[in-house]
């Protein structure tokens, strides 16, 4: 029997065949295998990745408003650092040099968040501190005072102070803000490098 079937070529080999069946896309067994097994790797990946999304999702509809103020905070004092590092300052509150190659430095507040929520995202409330400062001493109030009037000036630190005003964050609002110092974190990176 002659078969009037135009020769392709291998899939999986490339080599020129004729087909024998008229969807054949490999030459023969061994190819064909092969093509069966990256085809199924690829749906194996893609169905991972899809229950991978779902999944993500799924974590989403399980966050509490907690969650979102923690992700928002972590991303403001990530913020903080950065752009103090960036403009070399010193510890707002001791004044000494900040070791930012190890884990030593905070973002610390000088309201704090117990005693003033509604200034937890004030970028004039929050600067770049040293960990035995903010963790150690309490904030180091007096003397971070002092640094803050040198940086920001007593006009500002006495507007900060006087600040009573609430703030509630909405879930929507506590992502703007978390994509927002994302952004500027990854803005000052790209400056640094």
């Amino acid at each position: 029997m002659i078969s009037n079937r135009k020769p392709k070529t291998c899939r999986c080999c490339k080599e020129r065949f004729t087909p024998s069946k008229p969807l054949q896309v490999a030459c023969g067994i061994a190819c064909a295998v092969v093509l069966a097994k990256s085809k199924s790797d690829k749906q194996r990946k893609a169905l991972a990745q899809v229950e991978r999304a779902e999944i993500k999702v799924r974590k989403e509809k399980l966050k509490g408003r907690g969650e979102y103020v923690k992700e928002a905070q972590q991303a403001f004092n990530e913020f903080i650092r950065w752009r103090d590092r960036t403009a070399g300052h010193n510890c707002i509150s001791s004044g000494r040099a900040l070791d930012w190659a190890g884990n030593a430095v905070d973002a610390g507040h000088y309201r704090s968040i117990g005693s003033a929520p509604h200034l937890r995202f004030d970028e004039r409330n929050c600067h770049a501190q040293s960990k035995q400062d903010n963790r150690y001493l309490s904030g180091n109030a007096v003397d971070y005072r002092i640094g803050l009037i040198a940086r920001i000036g007593l006009e500002a630190v006495e507007a900060l102070e006087a600040d009573q005003s609430p703030r509630k964050y909405t879930i929507d609002d506590l992502k703007a803000i978390t994509a927002h110092y994302r952004a500027l974190v990854r803005e000052l990176k790209r400056a640094a490098a």
